[in-house]
């Protein structure tokens, strides 16, 4: 991997918090992700499952985790299968784990290779009552395609039909929205890494560069950073593709008097960043330009001091509406008669600012947590407010990743990135 070895505490801690929420006398499986064929002898370049990753720090092909805190053997409390090396493999892919690069790794002491895992699991299961399986219940979770986990799970289910079924996701639910400090440091890392893009581009910008030239640009700087790259698809919009939230294409020249919306955030050991900036194409704001991303700066800096223990997220999204709506009505994009006449289950500033505020943001750019549930200290959330208005050409969006602490505001983890529209306009010239 490019990034530097994690500390195993990390993961020996994340272990130790799933297994305290486990019933008695079960135990819980958890597997790599496939890599996944594009055609001929080509794959997709491979991504880590996130939970197996979360609780031993493994990131490599068809390895497996089982936790079995209640086991008779001790040695089979914390069990790791990984493929086993050999010289062949060496040579063309380069050397996969070994069993005591794996121990560094992830803190298991028990390791064996894939080759035994039907064996071993044919023991335990025949000593245990319940088995957790992994799954994926993210609330904007889309899965068209089967997993090797789905493929695991059907599989369990039909070999070992009398025991009991339980869920690992809502124990991983609550366990990965609070970050352990290691992981706060990590994502520190991956949003440093954004900063030095960011920078880069504000030098490199002027009218009728290309989209997928600052594309490129912030790549560049990712890499030479150790990091993998984009942490999610990038966009880099100009003009009026930044009203298209999910712009993605990156193939349009950006004109001199547009604006870019870029969201964008480098991943640093699987963890994420999220970033959005605005940034005139000339280096300087229109006065109507300026304007709005005042009005967007000032929305995201009264909805940033919300995010404190006991926020419901729901609650927050109704506050933030209400600043918004305000601001829209300051900029003479609403009038009061709007308001008035809205409809209830779509308010009237959504014309404008149609998406939520903010997300947890971890491991996944949207991570996992329970919206529902009162936020806590160690959360870690984007603010992302924007505004999109088509008929003038141009959309803003400003976005940074904040950590929630125990009293008073949340620790901005992007802020020594400029965001100011006066110190923009005062890096680009």
């Amino acid at each position: 991997m490019k990034y530097n070895l994690i500390n195993s505490d990390l993961f020996i801690t994340n272990r130790k918090n799933f297994k305290a929420k486990m019933v008695n006398n079960s135990l819980a499986v958890f597997n790599s992700n496939d890599v996944y064929p594009i055609g001929a002898d080509s794959t997709i370049p491979f991504e880590q499952d996130r939970n197996i990753f979360y609780l031993s720090g493994v990131d490599q092909e068809e390895s497996v985790l089982i936790l079995y805190p209640d086991c008779p053997n001790p040695k089979h409390r914390e069990i790791l299968f990984l493929t086993e090396t050999n010289d062949h493999i060496a040579v063309w892919e380069g050397e996969k784990l070994t069993k005591e690069k794996a121990f560094e790794t992830s803190g298991v002491s028990t390791v064996y290779w894939l080759q035994d895992f039907d064996r071993v699991m044919k023991e335990i299961m025949s000593q245990a009552d319940t088995i957790y399986i992994n799954t994926n219940e993210h609330y904007r979770a889309s899965t068209a395609t089967e997993t090797r986990e789905d493929r695991f799970n059907k599989a369990v289910r039909e070999q070992f039909p009398a025991h009991k079924v339980e869920k690992s996701n809502p124990i991983l639910q609550r366990l990965r929205s609070v970050k352990h400090p290691l992981e706060l440091d990590i994502i520190q890392e991956a949003c440093n890494i954004t900063e030095k893009g960011f920078r880069r581009i504000l030098n490199f910008v002027e009218p009728d560069v290309w989209e997928y030239n600052i594309e490129a640009e912030f790549m560049h700087e990712f890499l030479n950073n150790r990091s993998k790259g984009f942490a999610y698809t990038p966009i880099v919009a100009s003009g009026n593709n930044a009203n298209v939230l999910h712009y993605i294409e990156n193939n349009k020249q950006c004109k001199a008097g547009d604006l870019i919306l870029l969201d964008v955030g480098a991943e640093y050991a699987n963890y994420a960043s999220d970033m959005s900036r605005t940034i005139p194409v000339s280096g300087k704001f229109t006065k109507r330009q300026k304007e709005v991303y005042n009005a967007i700066n000032s929305v995201k800096n009264q909805a940033t001091k919300m995010l404190v223990p006991g926020t419901i997220w729901a609650d927050y999204h109704i506050e933030v509406g209400k600043i918004m709506t305000s601001e829209l009505i300051g900029l003479g994009l609403l009038d009061k008669a709007d308001v008035q006449n809205e409809n209830k289950d779509w308010p009237a500033y959504k014309k404008y600012f149609m998406h939520g505020t903010s997300h947890h943001m971890g491991l996944d750019t949207h991570d996992y947590g329970i919206l529902h549930e009162p936020m806590k200290k160690n959360m870690v959330f984007t603010v992302e407010p924007g505004l999109y208005i088509p008929e003038e050409g141009f959309g803003i969006r400003l976005e940074d990743d904040v950590v929630i602490q125990e009293t008073g505001e949340p620790f901005n983890l992007m802020r020594n990135i400029p965001i100011e529209a006066d110190e923009i306009e005062d890096l680009m010239n």
